[in-house]
């Protein structure tokens, strides 16, 4: 084909709704056109940000084909089929000088890890045998082996891909879920992947003829270098279930999501976060505000994790303003449903729970049935030593809820406001807002918390990467509230789950009781030839859209397919098909700024794990932020929000993703696994914020250094005239010193807990309270100022192994921060530096170290 030389651009703008047939004029004259003499191509483009402006771009042989086609007959048939579509018209042309032809991208090597349990192996192989036959074809993908290392359990897929793009092509299509199965459940949990391009390929050892070439690179002294990507790239997304093959061997996807570079989306407004290398000094808060700040903290969102976080500021007195983008209050059922436990605890201490036991119906159970056949029936009745059962509650009722808490302590949630940008410094943050009417605004913050969704503005403003495994690739989920006239258990929570004999999972149907008779909402993923339909191409980590809702035909679809018994849908309230993208950001915390909830992670709605996940979120962050904003925390105090809730989030999401793909119980002790799926012994064990003291003649049974702090009932006081719980003891916006004392304890020992206690209370500037609990037969002087409880019952000597004397500090969050067979104001003290600037540190030994610099605070 003859090169061109010329090239002429023609714009067009089409009037108002003619854009279509404006297209099919162009093409009738653009097939005349190409007959011209000289003609080499010709394309029709439309402008991305205006659906109504259209470039024509012609190229021809030479400069007289041009004059001669300005002269013809064809140019007439073009000017007069376009002239009555368009509006105006601006045409340039130009001398092709040079051009350089694109480049094929250079081959990659995916590595992809994953670990299996023992006994395994086998069932993973097959699998692998399994997915990789049915990836013949795959655009893109040159070749792959599985590879195990030796006297282990680790296995790694390494694949070949023409190129980057066709991997992410692979990934990001959620449609392809069904060649995967086999291998889903593997391939979630301690999964990673690492991209690599191929610099160099010495000659002997070139593909196979019909394999792929690419340039060589030429050769320097250095040696050639390998580019490996850890989890993510600037910007980042996550992927599918990866696998590949060839011809020629055979191979296997690796079906887990894996992080990969693309586009933010245009749709994320942009965001200044100017992070800074000072870290802000807690203790000078109050200088700050001095300085200009208009509020304390501003929450970016008004759900169930923004509303939390703002009630735990304002229970502790700090002024703090939230916005929500959306005009109105939701009135509808909205996606989360389930109220774990562990939130029935902590909204006890927010004052909200007899007002959501109202609102609520509790659920009974859990039924499971795999392949139409009843597997698992656990009955939750057996469990009243938990404080709370576990409740069904729309979300609409529950940001009701919380937002009536919140304003009776004087805080208005604003509606209508939303985050447009940000930027901060050392000393505060600044938020560009905009009202409904449209008009902007500028507060600042000493610090700003973004629970603002799976479109989080503060994420994207962060820069904030998603990682994961299985866990990131996108899904398309139906969800529905609707009437269902079975026998199945009343109160139970039930999941259908459909594993062919391969390990293949092919369906999933999760039926949550409601309010009033047979009514559930059932939720599943989307049937296959919906997903081949809706959305493929990339997308970003979030909710990524909604679609056209589901009908009554739609979910009974579901049910006659995977209900074990026959059932009829009615009476369909609500309904919502939306495709979304799992996973959890690389950190929780960028200077003043916080993600939380569905900004930070993102999980299967099915899971329940979302919401409840996102409100332990604000309820570990909210104190921590007080007592900065106050100016006595310690400078690395909010350093743990990210080192406590960042891997508690990341186990959440892998688990939840996980269990989607299994019969949903895989553990033996169904107990254990319900308190588990519940968050009820989640713990921050790991943390630099929890220790114990070493050297301790003995050790201590009780809960462990950042495990949850039990209830215990049966504690008496004089004065009150019925027996008390631990919680009333513990509730409150304060950390509590729990001193155990037995019979063991002499009357001058004590004594010496007094004084104890009020170094505890200077050193926390009035933030820790201390109660004395004893036997019933200890000796206790008379007049003791510290409060004295009975151990009446003994349950709290039995659930906390007390002994001689021993010391628990109890988190305003619930979770044990310091423990010790033998209290002494050294271990406390020691440990209680980690959170007070003004906890003088002693020479006692601790077991835990302090908090590290993080990157933005190290010295070098």
């Amino acid at each position: 084909m003859t090169e061109p030389v010329i090239r002429t651009v023609l714009r067009m703008r089409a009037r108002q709704g003619q854009e279509a047939e404006f297209q099919e004029a162009w093409a009738r004259a653009a097939a005349e056109i190409s007959r011209v003499p000289g003609n080499v191509r010709q394309e029709l483009s439309r402008d991305l940000d205006d659906s109504r402006t259209f470039v024509i771009t012609s190229e021809w042989s030479d400069r007289a084909a041009v004059d001669a086609f300005g002269r013809s007959d064809q140019r007439e048939a073009l000017t007069a089929g376009l002239r009555d579509l368009r509006e105006d018209a601006a045409r340039s042309t130009y001398e092709l000088l040079s051009t350089v032809p694109a480049t094929k991208p250079l081959p990659i090597r995916i590595d992809l890890t994953t670990r299996v349990s023992p006994g395994e192996e086998e069932a993973f192989e097959h699998a692998y045998q399994i997915v990789a036959s049915r990836l013949g074809g795959t655009p893109g993908l040159v070749r792959e082996e599985l590879l195990k290392e030796p006297g282990s359990f680790v296995y790694h897929i390494f694949a070949e891909w023409e190129s980057e793009q066709d991997f992410i092509n692979w990934v990001e299509d959620p449609s392809h879920a069904d060649q995967s199965g086999p291998l889903a459940r593997w391939l979630s949990v301690e999964f990673a992947r690492r991209v690599f391009e191929i610099r160099y390929r010495p000659a002997q050892h070139n593909p196979a003829p019909g394999a792929p070439e690419f340039p060589a690179v030429q050769r320097s002294s250095a040696r050639p270098t390998i580019a490996a990507r850890a989890t993510a790239p600037a910007a980042v997304v996550a992927a599918a279930p990866t696998f590949a093959v060839d011809a020629t061997a055979t191979h296997s996807p690796s079906a887990g999501p894996l992080p990969m570079p693309a586009a933010a989306p245009s749709s994320v407004p942009a965001v200044a976060a100017a992070a800074t290398s000072a870290r802000p000094a807690a203790h000078d808060s109050a200088t700050r505000k001095s300085r200009g700040s208009d509020v304390d903290v501003l929450v970016v969102g008004g759900g169930p994790v923004g509303l939390t976080c703002a009630i735990e500021l304002a229970r502790r007195g700090i002024s703090v303003r939230i916005i929500d983008k959306r005009p109105e209050a939701a009135a509808q059922a909205d996606k989360a449903i389930g109220i774990h436990c562990r939130t029935m605890e902590i909204w006890e201490d927010q004052g909200v729970v007899a007002e959501a036991i109202r609102a609520g119906v509790w659920l009974h159970g859990q039924t499971v049935y795999v392949n139409g056949k009843l597997t698992h029936q656990v009955d939750w009745a057996g469990m009243s030593d938990l404080p709370y059962a576990h409740l069904g509650l729309p979300q609409y009722d529950t940001e009701r809820i919380l937002g009536d808490r919140l304003a009776s302590l004087g805080i208005t949630l604003e509606r209508g406001v939303e985050l447009v940008s940000f930027e901060q410094d050392a000393d505060e943050v600044a938020a560009t807002l905009r009202s409904s009417s449209g008009a902007a605004s500028v507060t600042r913050a000493q610090f700003l918390v973004g629970c603002d969704g799976g479109h989080s503005v503060v994420r994207a403003g962060l820069g904030l990467k998603f990682e994961g495994g299985l866990s990131m690739f996108p899904q398309l989920f139906m969800l529905g509230d609707v009437q269902l006239d079975w026998t199945m258990p009343q109160g139970h929570l039930l999941r259908f789950v459909r594993i062919e004999d391969d390990g293949d999972f092919t369906g999933m149907l999760v039926c949550v009781p409601l309010q009033g008779p047979g009514r559930y909402r059932v939720a599943t993923l989307a049937p296959q030839p919906l997903q081949k339909t809706i959305g493929s191409g990339i997308v970003p980590a979030g909710f990524w859209q909604e679609y056209t809702p589901p009908n009554l035909a739609d979910i009974q679809a579901v049910l006659d397919d995977l209900a074990p018994e026959p059932t009829t849908a009615s009476n369909l309230r609500w309904a919502s098909t939306f495709r979304i993208k799992h996973g959890i950001v690389d950190r929780y915390r960028a200077g003043r700024v916080f993600v939380a909830g569905d900004a930070a992670h993102l999980h299967p709605p099915a899971g329940g794990q979302g919401m409840n996940t996102g409100i332990q979120d604000a309820w570990n962050l909210g104190w921590k932020l007080a007592l900065a904003v106050r100016g006595i925390a310690a400078d690395s105090l909010l350093d743990s929000y990210d080192a406590e809730r960042r891997p508690a989030g990341k186990a959440i999401v892998d688990r939840a993703v996980a269990l989607a793909f299994t019969d949903e119980m895989d553990m033996e002790d169904e107990k254990a696994q319900f308190l588990l799926e519940m968050q009820m012994t989640m713990n921050y064990s790991e943390s630099a914020l929890v220790g114990e003291e070493i050297g301790t003649d003995a050790v201590l049974g009780g809960p462990a250094p950042g495990e949850r702090a039990p209830d215990v009932h049966g504690l008496t006081r004089f004065g009150v005239g019925h027996p008390l719980r631990l919680f009333e003891v513990t509730h409150g916006t304060r950390s509590t010193l729990l001193l155990y004392a037995d019979e063991t304890v002499s009357e001058d020992d004590i004594m010496e807990l007094e004084k104890l206690a009020a170094a505890v209370w200077r050193q926390s500037s009035g933030e820790v309270d201390a109660y004395l609990i004893t036997s019933t037969d200890a000796h206790v002087p008379a007049h003791l100022d510290v409060p004295v409880l009975r151990d009446s019952a003994g349950n709290f000597r039995k659930t906390y192994d007390g002994q001689g004397l021993t010391g628990y500090l109890i988190r305003p969050d619930g979770h044990v921060g310091y423990r010790s067979a033998r209290a002494t104001l050294t271990g406390i003290n020691d440990h209680l530096r980690h959170i007070f600037i003004d906890a003088k540190p002693t020479t006692g030994q601790s077991s835990k170290r302090p908090f590290r610099a993080t990157e933005e605070t190290e010295e070098p």
